[in-house]
């Protein structure tokens, strides 16, 4: 990732609600609706060879329902005999049966090793599909939701190695060529792989697009492109313009290169091995940071540029490209700041701090190459400042100002198993990560579409809460905006041991979860009271309140699937579609 913009995300204060109380029980009745299957569900269950957490994350855990969020309250799924059959809802009163609108051509029982058909909404009148046997559809729809209009037409279908499921998609003009870009997810055998899972996961990214020869127009693949990493990624989108990917995952994925790229790339690794050891090294004390820098014999005093400013720093080796430069972790006093060469011919930089005490945890922003040397004196202090925090007997004494640390008062939603995930950027031409951000503890919890004609949003958790986020591909200088909070929701879900999926609605007035059986969280955003409410501990009126409710469904089968729009949840279970009406339509 090197030369990579290292970015962070930025929440709006406005959208935080520091004195959120919490959500209250509310017992208000919510009407449920619920539709008998005409045929089951087409799931398929792991087999014994899929035996990994990766699997379970990808197929395990898939969401048979699909929302098309380009028309309201339409729901899809594909059934045992491969049937994609959708409900539109207008009327909850006057639901219809679920209709077919498209059979998959392919006889999915003949299959033993297929995984679950896919499907995804390219467009508003383009849609992919999978049957899950390797074999991808591209579909033109028409106006979806009409049946009048809506007339499925496979304009493309080709056999492409082996089984996938399909990520997302996207449909895009450029140079007035209409193209189709795919993204598929596999998860394979990784015969290298000795010491972890013995799998590896890959994303193909498809380009299909439009041809014309002779007046003959057909659709044929134009880009195949191949990323691998070794988890399952949260979150995987391609922007709508076709020129990049985002990928939000655990551990990180690269593109695998041609043989030529592959030499060359080995060439350039032996190359930064040679220079054993980081680039420099730095220690620091209150008042100020000391740099040292190998530098060669040859250079002299006059072939060395040392560039100061109040947050950068510059250091340039005759007319060579800048040996270090970035941005200061925290301002300096520039006019203080010196350099010198020692003796052991190592170049030494001193930076007088402009803020004296706290501590920098790194030099310069983003630059992992130097190394943080700390000495004797600051490793006593830290040992002792964390003494406290260590005892052989569990809180031996409560009433001490720092008392232990006691284990027992962590809860599950205070650790997190992923704490290295990462969101990158890659570009479509180079094939290099142009973006990454390094999540730390903020947990992935689930995507939303909010605008189809806009990048899937994924939420995460800050804290005790779920923020949402909303991808600009178009906006390098915003490229990840804050959007919506949910009050304390990352600390209510991870209560929830039995969850399975989570959703929010597109305008964000709800967001909701359900367990692997019959139940369903709803969690309301805080909204005005129409009756006086005090606070009994502080004696202060309350404005407003967030309401949790919690529906049961009638159901004995586990849920495949979960969808939200901004008035219904949409549960899909193995044999019938609940909905369960949220929001009037006012």
């Amino acid at each position: 990732m090197a030369g990579a913009a290292h970015c962070s995300l930025q929440a709006k204060r406005l959208l935080l609600d520091p004195k959120f109380e919490g959500y209250k029980l509310s017992l208000e009745p919510l009407a449920c609706y619920q539709l008998g299957l005409d045929a089951a569900v087409a799931e398929v269950k792991l087999r014994d060879d899929q035996y990994t957490l990766d699997h379970m994350r990808a197929f395990g855990m898939y969401n048979y329902l699909h929302l098309d969020s380009w028309y309201q309250d339409n729901v899809y799924y594909i059934d045992q005999f491969g049937r994609v059959m959708n409900l539109s809802v207008t009327l909850d009163t006057a639901l219809q049966k679920p209709r077919e609108v498209f059979r998959l051509p392919t006889d999915l029982t003949a299959y033993d090793n297929r995984l679950c058909a896919s499907m995804h909404f390219s467009s508003s009148t383009w849609v992919t599909l999978s049957d899950g046997t390797g074999r991808l559809y591209l579909i033109k729809s028409g106006k979806r939701g009409n049946s009048a209009s809506e007339k499925w037409e496979i304009v493309f279908n080709e056999e492409l190695g082996s089984p996938f499921i399909i990520a997302h998609s996207v449909s895009f003009v450029k140079s007035d060529v209409h193209s189709v870009a795919v993204l598929l997810l596999r998860v394979e055998k990784d015969e290298l792989d000795t010491k972890g899972s013995g799998f590896h996961i890959t994303l193909e990214w498809v380009t299909v697009a439009e041809i014309n020869k002779e007046g003959d127009h057909r659709y044929e693949i134009v880009k195949r492109r191949v990323l691998q990493g070794k988890s399952v990624p949260h979150y995987a989108a391609i922007e709508p313009s076709g020129d990049g990917l985002m990928i939000l995952s655990y551990k990180p994925f690269k593109f695998m290169q041609d043989q030529d790229d592959k030499l060359e790339e080995n060439d350039s690794a032996k190359a930064a091995n040679e220079k054993n050891g980081p680039l420099y090294y730095w220690q620091q004390t209150e008042d100020d940071v000391t740099i040292t820098v190998h530098i060669p014999q040859d250079i002299t005093k006059d072939d060395i540029k040392v560039l100061f400013s109040p947050d950068n720093i510059c250091v340039t080796l005759k007319d060579q490209p800048p040996l270090m430069e970035g941005k200061l972790y925290s301002s300096v006093d520039h006019e203080s700041c010196t350099w010198i060469i020692r003796e052991d011919k190592s170049l030494e930089v001193s930076l007088i701090k402009k803020n004296e005490g706290p501590r920098w945890p790194e030099l310069i922003v983003g630059d992992t190459r130097g190394e943080f040397i700390m000495d004797s004196s600051q490793c006593s202090e830290i040992t002792e400042n964390l003494m406290h925090l260590t005892s052989e007997v569990m809180n031996p004494n409560p009433e001490k100002e720092n008392p232990p640390c006691n284990a027992q008062e962590l809860e599950d939603c205070d650790a997190f198993l992923e704490d290295s995930a990462s969101l990158c950027r890659f570009d479509g031409d180079t094939l290099k990560v142009t973006h990454v951000i390094n999540l730390g503890s903020n947990q992935y919890l689930f995507s939303v579409v909010v605008d189809p004609r806009e990048m899937p949003c994924f939420c995460l958790r800050h804290d005790v809460d779920a923020l949402l986020w909303q991808p600009h591909s178009d906006q390098p200088e915003n490229m990840w905006e804050h959007i919506a909070t949910f009050n304390a929701l990352g600390y209510v879900q991870a209560s929830k041991q039995d969850k399975k999926f989570m959703a929010c609605a597109p305008d964000y007035s709800y967001a909701a979860l359900c367990e692997c059986l019959r139940r369903v969280f709803i969690y309301r955003q805080p909204t005005p009271l129409s009756t006086v409410l005090y606070n009994r501990k502080e004696g202060r009126q309350v404005g407003q309140v967030a309401k949790q409710l919690v529906a049961t469904l009638e159901a004995n089968d586990p849920i495949l699937g979960f969808q939200a729009t901004s008035e219904r949840l949409f549960v899909l279970t193995t044999k019938t579609l609940f909905l369960i009406k949220v929001n009037s339509g006012n």
